[in-house]
């Protein structure tokens, strides 16, 4: 069963979810050493092409997944065959097998490679390694690996780290510090932050700069601002909006930020393959607003195809401040 993800664990101060955060701190420091372990053991694989790995040093909610899209998009902009390459988490097959959209469901292949597949070649497999031979032999002349930085398995012409920037609410996007399952941290903050080549802040659209306590976390490392940005605007009249992403109450923010009539929200976990009791409910609770249903593009190649015809999808890009910048990077790298 999966669960929501614990707002308290982004509140910087202790005041939240104390007992817990101590009961769960131990449990933290035994992750904390078994991921350390893995990565100081591994004898990362050249993988036959340049690999670019976005990552992130939290569990989930930082947009690793639009930013890699939009390095994708960049490299082949610039006549580089740049491929996909994920695990495929929250799908049934092992790999190495290329997405393909029309026969392919999020059960089959997980929701973000589904989601990179309608752009840009896509592949998924558990071994990485495996994953990028074949990616290779197919023509790919860069790899840009979703959520790799504490994955060894390949080695990386440049690892980039994608941190969500916005610390207003009391928010803060590494929390007190603990790893998991005592906070959202997947390792210790400066060790992920030793093996990176850059970062890049994730802002809404409404947040002028990156808060400069934060600026300070990162040093010396090359920070790139990106913003995620709608396609278009959300549907018109009221809507009832539902998301099940790491932070959910994001979506429901920016819907809101975006001039939505949002009557109601409802959160799920994170990936959360929706039942068909579930999507009846919501369609209900819509129905006494007389209006319509909206989500994510993540959640919404996640519902049964005779629900999406009954679903509003609103997808958000992510647009770098210095996108020629940005650009310069991955072509170094490659």
């Amino acid at each position: 069963m999966k669960l929501n993800t614990p707002r308290w664990w982004y509140r910087r101060d202790r005041k939240h979810g104390t007992l817990l955060r101590m009961l769960l701190t131990p449990l933290g420091w035994i992750w904390a050493g078994a991921t350390a372990r893995r990565i100081a053991g591994a004898t990362p694989v050249d993988a036959g092409a340049p690999v670019i790995s976005v990552g992130n040093l939290t569990v989930g909610g930082s947009g690793k997944t639009p930013v890699a899209m939009e390095a994708l998009r960049l490299l082949r902009a610039a006549g580089v065959e740049a491929q996909s390459l994920s695990r495929g988490y929250g799908g049934r097959l092992e790999g190495p097998a290329r997405v393909d959209p029309a026969t392919h469901s999020a059960a089959d292949v997980g929701d973000e490679p589904l989601m990179i597949a309608a752009t840009a070649p896509a592949w998924i497999s558990r071994d990485r390694v495996a994953g990028a031979r074949a990616a290779t032999a197919a023509g790919a002349e860069a790899l840009v690996l979703d959520d790799a930085h504490q994955n060894p398995a390949l080695k990386q012409a440049l690892s980039l780290v994608v941190v969500d920037g916005e610390t207003r609410d009391e928010e803060w996007p590494f929390g007190d510090g603990s790893v998991f399952p005592a906070g959202p941290m997947r390792e210790p903050l400066k060790i992920g932050l030793a093996r990176a080549d850059a970062v890049i802040v994730l802002l809404p659209t409404d947040v002028a700069e990156v808060d400069p306590e934060l600026m300070e976390v990162f040093g010396s490392l090359p920070v790139f601002v990106a913003r995620l940005a709608p396609e278009g605007p959300p549907p018109g009249g009221p809507q009832v909006g539902f998301a099940g992403i790491a932070k959910p109450w994001k979506v429901e923010r920016s819907l809101k930020a975006a001039g939505c009539d949002l009557v109601d929200f409802a959160p799920f976990p994170d990936h959360a393959a929706y039942s068909e009791g579930e999507l009846k409910a919501l369609a209900d609770r819509a129905a006494v607003f007389d209006a319509g249903l909206v989500t994510t593009e993540k959640d919404w190649v996640r519902l049964p195809p005779e629900w999406r015809g009954r679903v509003t999808r609103w997808p958000v890009r992510a647009r770098f401040d210095d996108e020629a910048g940005f650009a310069a990077l991955l072509k170094a790298a490659i």
